[in-house]
């Protein structure tokens, strides 16, 4: 099955958001949506989740899903902005719960933040599956950038998050809490036991030096051929080596804060206080 997938390109944060679709059918799910946030002012827009509302709409769609790759670290999830407007059920790796407890534990959640995962529709685990309309998706559980990471295969496309970026740009960081780079090795290897012809899409791009326009759909034989961090065989050993020394430079995304404390909510922002407002929380020294 080649399922049709239009992307949605953030230049604020580099995110691609997927809407996936049966080649024959109305059936659809939307892969890493996106809340506009504006750090100064603290403020959200819908522009970017706006979009993708209305192409949905003037195609006919039906949202069946919104689908999460991993609690994103650098954009906040548009799902519950789209699930008030589009419907479908929200679903992310079974693993959010050991995300919630490590991030419950760093922002002082306190015993009102559950970490059961029940903010989400689905947690899905490896080898799950789950329909689209008449349309398999398949789960592969991808660690290594962060524990709950997964993989969607859709027919012939497979939806990587932030695992794997365009074969010239290489792969992902695993510095944050919970990351490891021998996780993510093994995990890049399961991907790349797909068929070579499977198209791969990416969670991020940030053109490579040299290239001149964003990219974001690539194939399983691209990444094993071309990939600069673990393309051509490279070994375990090498590529932790690398991925540990060049973590080790790499300050923290811009939008971390507010995205780990919306994102381990499913989109949510924290509770408001007595008040009525919600607030983020800035914990010093702790990231």
């Amino acid at each position: 099955m080649t399922p049709s997938v239009k992307a949605f390109f953030d230049n604020a944060t580099n995110t691609v958001s997927y809407v996936v679709r049966e080649p024959q059918g109305r059936a659809c799910a939307i892969v890493d949506s996106v809340l506009d946030y504006d750090q100064a002012s603290g403020r959200t827009d819908t522009s970017s989740a706006d979009e993708i509302i209305t192409w949905i709409k003037d195609e006919d769609l039906q949202v069946a899903w919104i689908l999460e790759s991993h609690v994103h670290a650098d954009h906040l999830s548009a799902a519950p902005y789209l699930q008030e407007h589009l419907g479908g059920q929200i679903g992310i790796g079974a693993n959010i719960t050991i995300v919630q407890d490590t991030f419950g534990k760093i922002f002082n959640e306190g015993t009102a933040f559950q970490r059961d995962g029940s903010q989400f529709e689905a947690l899905f685990k490896d080898g799950d599956s789950f329909h689209i309309g008449q349309m398999r998706a398949d789960v592969l559980h991808t660690p290594g950038h962060t524990p709950a990471c997964l993989t969607y295969v859709i027919g012939d496309a497979a939806f990587v998050g932030d695992t794997l970026f365009m074969p010239d740009f290489g792969t992902a960081r695993c510095d944050f809490p919970g990351g490891s780079a021998e996780d993510l090795y093994n995990s890049i290897q399961k991907i790349l036991k797909l068929p070579d012809d499977t198209r791969i899409f990416v969670g991020h791009d940030y053109k490579a030096p040299g290239r001149d326009a964003f990219a974001w759909e690539t194939t399983v034989g691209e990444q094993k051929a071309l990939n600069i961090h673990i393309g051509a065989g490279r070994p375990m050993d090498e590529f932790v080596a690398m991925r540990t020394e060049r973590d080790a430079g790499l300050g923290m995304p811009r939008l971390i804060l507010p995205s780990l404390q919306t994102n381990m909510r499913a989109g949510h922002f924290p509770e408001p206080e007595d008040n009525g407002q919600s607030y983020f929380k800035v914990p010093i020294n702790r990231l």
